[in-house]
C-alpha cells in the first residue's frame, strides 16, 4: 500500500490513522509538490449493493459543501472522489497532536485550557452550524492542537455521509459514530442538529476537566443507554475547583432533550468567553501546546448576523454575478447551467443560475414561465447541493405561488412545500419541521394511489424527529404502524420496510 497512487497524484507514505471505515495516510501531492493528509473509506464497510453506490454520492455532496466553508479552525479540503473500490479525502497536513494525546500528556487538565479549547470548538461550529451542516462526530480524536495553541476540527462531512436517516446501524449491526460522544436523539436515529454537537461538545468538556467521559460502558448498547437515562455526575463533585458556572454549562449542553441545550454555540462561546483569564493572568497554565494563547487576540465567531434566521425570515439572495447575462445571452447561460449541470458541477451551476433570474425576471416578467421553470431548477440544484438556508425562501415562494394560482391542494404547491418541510429538518428546526409534515401527510395520502412513496417518507420523517425531540412512545407508534403499510407497498424484503425493522429492534434494545 505504501507508495500507492491515488487519483494518479497523490502518493501514500505513512498511516496516521485508522478505524472501522476507512484509513487516514501521510501522502505527497505531486503535482504541487507538498505533504497532505489522505482518508480512504470503503463504502462497502457500511452498506451494500445499491446503498454503497448511493453512499458515493452523498459523499461527493457532502465534500462540496465542505470545502465552501471557510474557517481558520476547519482542516482545508483539497481534493475528493473515488479510486477504484474506495473513496479518497484529500486534506491539509496538520502539524500538532490530538486532543485525545494532548489530554492523556496533561493530565489533570488545566480548566483554563478546557474553556479555552471549547470556545475555539464553538467558534468553528459556530460557522458550520450557520451553513447547515452538523459535524456528528465530535470528539478528541477530530480535534488537532496545533503548535501555537489553534484548534484544527477534522473529518467535518465524513460523519454526516456514514449517519444515515433511518437507523444508527450499519448492515453489519455496529454502531455508526463513536457511542461515548453520541447524543441521544443521534444513538434513538432522531434528527440531529446544531444541539447534537453542542451535547457531543458538553460531553468533550466533561472529559477534559474530570479525565473520563460521563458515560462509559462495555458494550456501545450499554453507553447509549446511559446516554438516555442516566444524568451526569456534577463536575464540582469530582473536580472542586471547577467554577460553578463552567460545570452548570456543561450540564445544559448534556441535557437529554435537545430543546433544553443552550440555543447555539454562539450562546455557548458568550458564556466560555467570560471565564477565559485576562491575556498575562498568573491563573493562565503555560505549556508548550497552551491552548488560551489564541486569546491573547482573541479568535471570535461568526458575526451574530450569520447565525440561523428563524425559519419565517427568508435568506437574502447571493448578489448576482458581474456577467450576469441579458437579452440574447440568456439562453446560451441556460444552456450553460445545464453543461454544467450535466458535468456534475452543481456549486457553479447555482452560481449562474442566481444570476440568470434577474434577467430573466426583467426580460419575461414575474410571473412568466420561463422564470417560474427557472426558480424551480434554482431551487432543486440548491436541495441537491445541501444549501438548504437558500433553497428555503426559494421553495417557499414557489408553494406560495402555486397555491395562489390552483389551490393550498395543488400537488405542485404541496411538492415545494414538503420540500421546504425537508430544509427546515436539515437545519435543526424539528418542531417547525414537524408541523409541516403532520399538515401535509393527509393531502400526500389522498395521492397515495398514484405516488404511495412519499406519504411513507412523511411518515418516516414524522418519526425520526418524534426522536428527536424526545417523544420515544410517539415515535414508536408511528414506525409499528408505518411497518405494516410500507410492507404491504414495498414487500418484506424492499430496504425500506427493513430498515425500519431494524430501528424499531434498536429502540427496542436500548429501551428495554
Amino acid at each position: 500500500m505504501i507508495g500507492r497512487l491515488i487519483a494518479g497524484r497523490y502518493e501514500l507514505a505513512t498511516v496516521i490513522g485508522q478505524g472501522g471505515m476507512g484509513q487516514v495516510w501521510t501522502a505527497y501531492d505531486r503535482r504541487l509538490d507538498r505533504r497532505v493528509a489522505v482518508k480512504l473509506l470503503r463504502p462497502d464497510k457500511v452498506a451494500g449493493g445499491d446503498e454503497a453506490g448511493e453512499l458515493r454520492q452523498r459523499f461527493e455532496r457532502e465534500c462540496r459543501v465542505t470545502a465552501q466553508v471557510d474557517h481558520p479552525g476547519l482542516v482545508t479540503v483539497h481534493d475528493a472522489g473515488a479510486d477504484g473500490d474506495e473513496l479518497y479525502l484529500v486534506m491539509q497536513y496538520v502539524e500538532g497532536a490530538d486532543l485525545g494525546d494532548h489530554l492523556a500528556e496533561h493530565e489533570p487538565y488545566p480548566w483554563t485550557w478546557a474553556v479555552a479549547v471549547a470556545a475555539q470548538l464553538c467558534a468553528v461550529l459556530s460557522a458550520v452550524h450557520a451553513v447547515p451542516i452538523v459535524h456528528r462526530d465530535l470528539k478528541p480524536r477530530n480535534v488537532m492542537i496545533r503548535p501555537d495553541g489553534t484548534l484544527t476540527v477534522l473529518d467535518l462531512g465524513v460523519a454526516s455521509v456514514m449517519d444515515t436517516d433511518t437507523t444508527r446501524l450499519t448492515h453489519t449491526g455496529s454502531p455508526i459514530g463513536s457511542p461515548a460522544y453520541m447524543a441521544p436523539e443521534q444513538a434513538m436515529g432522531g434528527a440531529v442538529g446544531p444541539r447534537t454537537d453542542l451535547y457531543a461538545l458538553g460531553i468533550l468538556l466533561h472529559e477534559l476537566l474530570s479525565g473520563n467521559v460521563p458515560f462509559a460502558g462495555t458494550t456501545a448498547l450499554g453507553v447509549l443507554h446511559r446516554h438516555l437515562y442516566e444524568a451526569p455526575v456534577p463536575l464540582r463533585q469530582l473536580r472542586p475547583e471547577v467554577p460553578e458556572p463552567l460545570e452548570s454549562l456543561v450540564l445544559r449542553l448534556l441535557a437529554k432533550d435537545p430543546q433544553h441545550r443552550p440555543a447555539g454555540a454562539q450562546d455557548v462561546y458568550r458564556e466560555l468567553a467570560a471565564l477565559l483569564p485576562p491575556p498575562g493572568s498568573a491563573h493562565r497554565a503555560p505549556g508548550p501546546l497552551d491552548p488560551t494563547r489564541p486569546f491573547l487576540r482573541p479568535q471570535a465567531p461568526w458575526p451574530d448576523q450569520a447565525a440561523a434566521p428563524a425559519p419565517a425570515v427568508p435568506a437574502p439572495p447571493p448578489p448576482p454575478p458581474a456577467h450576469a447575462p441579458k437579452g440574447a445571452d440568456l439562453a446560451m447561460a441556460v444552456d450553460e447551467v445545464k453543461r454544467l449541470l450535466d458535468a456534475g458541477r452543481i456549486t457553479q451551476a447555482v452560481d449562474l443560475l442566481g444570476g440568470i433570474i434577474p434577467a430573466a425576471a426583467e426580460k419575461h416578467g414575474e410571473h412568466s414561465p420561463v422564470l417560474r421553470a427557472l426558480r424551480k431548477q434554482y431551487a432543486a440544484t440548491l436541495m441537491e447541493d445541501g444549501q438548504y438556508r437558500r433553497a428555503l425562501p426559494e421553495l417557499r415562494r414557489l408553494s406560495d405561488e402555486f397555491a395562489s394560482q390552483y389551490g393550498g391542494a395543488d400537488r405542485q404547491a404541496l411538492q415545494f412545500r414538503y420540500e421546504a418541510a425537508q430544509c427546515l429538518e436539515h437545519l435543526g428546526e424539528p418542531r417547525a419541521a414537524l408541523a409541516e409534515y403532520r399538515v401535509l401527510l393527509p393531502y400526500f395520502e389522498q395521492y397515495a394511489v398514484t405516488s404511495p412513496g412519499t406519504p411513507l417518507d412523511i411518515r418516516r420523517r414524522t418519526a425520526h424527529l418524534l426522536l428527536s425531540i424526545g417523544d420515544r412512545a410517539a415515535a414508536r407508534d408511528v414506525l409499528t404502524r408505518l411497518l405494516y403499510d410500507a410492507g404491504r407497498v414495498h414487500g418484506p424484503h424492499h430496504p425500506f420496510p427493513a430498515e425500519i425493522r431494524r430501528t424499531l429492534a434498536w429502540l427496542g434494545q436500548v429501551q428495554g
